[in-house]
């Protein structure tokens, strides 16, 4: 997948490009609509499947304090969007200067003049432009005018409620993961690396990797079972998915504070990941945080966690 530095980093090998424009944080069901969508119509036309998307996220640089925490670092993202077939994508650096940009001018000079696609998706919630002024009114009678089509992509709907990223971090913030995986269409996960910790992990005989998390969200407190996938060349080796149990709270048997840290125990895994960057996923609920009485009551209920995910993730 071709990636290009924004608007003026386009060249001439966009090939009668079907295009899309959004945020996709998350690249839920609801993305995936309009990804299949413009991939099915870049094949059959024989085109360029196009992302245009936008880093950092528009309400961090108009509204900070009322910003959404995201679900997916841009890494993430680009992966997401390579695997669901997009040939290529634009990543638009998002300032003040370019919020100010009339919805008509970005129609016209941005998409039509710059991008010149033959047929243009969007989500059936799509603003644009200053002030979110542009309208799907706008943007599906422009458009025919200036020689490309526009197809509006219907709602998704799970549990009989529309997919969309404000519900998924809601269903995370409740510890909902399955839920929240359906959404998504695939599990939830957490990058970073691993950093020291106070190895009370390994002196309890479950030893885990203490997550230096890169995402934004955190699903609520509990014990979790999942896979961890190595992100580093090397040994070991990339992409080597194992299985796990991880931990996000502040580890009350021990009194750890009110910061919240997260974990994960590899079951049958022995090695040293300091410093390694992985990714978490979070596939299954198992209890919430509790504090113990003593080390040897928690010691007990780590190992019925760990046979518990065993079962969950089909490995007993």
């Amino acid at each position: 997948m071709r990636q290009f530095a924004g608007i003026e980093d386009i060249d001439d090998s966009l090939v009668r490009p079907v295009l899309t424009v959004g945020n996709f944080d998350g690249i839920h069901l609801g993305h995936r609509a309009i990804l299949d969508t413009v991939v099915g119509r870049a094949r059959d036309l024989g085109g360029s499947a196009l992302v245009y998307t936008f880093e950092p996220h528009p309400r961090k640089v108009l509204q900070p304090d009322r910003a959404p925490r995201l679900l997916t670092t841009l890494d993430q993202k680009l992966e997401l969007l390579a695997e669901a077939g997009v040939d290529a994508v634009i990543v638009e650096r998002f300032t003040l200067e370019f919020a100010s940009t009339p919805a008509d001018v970005f129609i016209r000079s941005i998409l039509h003049e710059r991008i010149r696609p033959v047929e243009v998706y969007v989500g059936y919630d799509f603003h644009f432009g200053r002030d979110r002024e542009g309208s799907m009114r706008m943007l599906t009678e422009m458009g025919p005018r200036l020689g490309f089509a526009v197809t509006i992509i219907p709602e998704v709907t799970v549990d009989a409620g529309d997919v969309n990223s404000s519900r998924i971090r809601e269903l995370l913030g409740l510890g909902e993961v399955e839920r929240a995986n359906q959404m998504l269409g695939r599990a939830y996960t957490v990058r970073g690396n691993v950093a020291k910790g106070d190895r009370r992990g390994r002196q309890l005989g479950f030893p885990t990797a203490n997550l230096d998390p890169e995402n934004e969200v955190l699903p609520a407190s509990g014990v979790y079972a999942g896979w961890v996938r190595l992100l580093d060349e090397g040994r070991p080796d990339r992409d080597r998915r194992l299985p796990a149990v991880s931990n996000v709270g502040t580890r009350p048997t021990f009194a750890g504070g009110d910061r919240v840290l997260a974990e994960a125990h590899l079951i049958d895994f022995e090695g040293d990941l300091y410093g390694h960057r992985i990714e978490v996923s979070f596939d299954h609920f198992l209890r919430p945080e509790q504090r113990f009485d003593g080390v040897e009551a928690l010691r007990a209920q780590i190992g019925a966690d760990v046979e518990q995910a065993r079962r969950r993730l089909g490995k007993a």
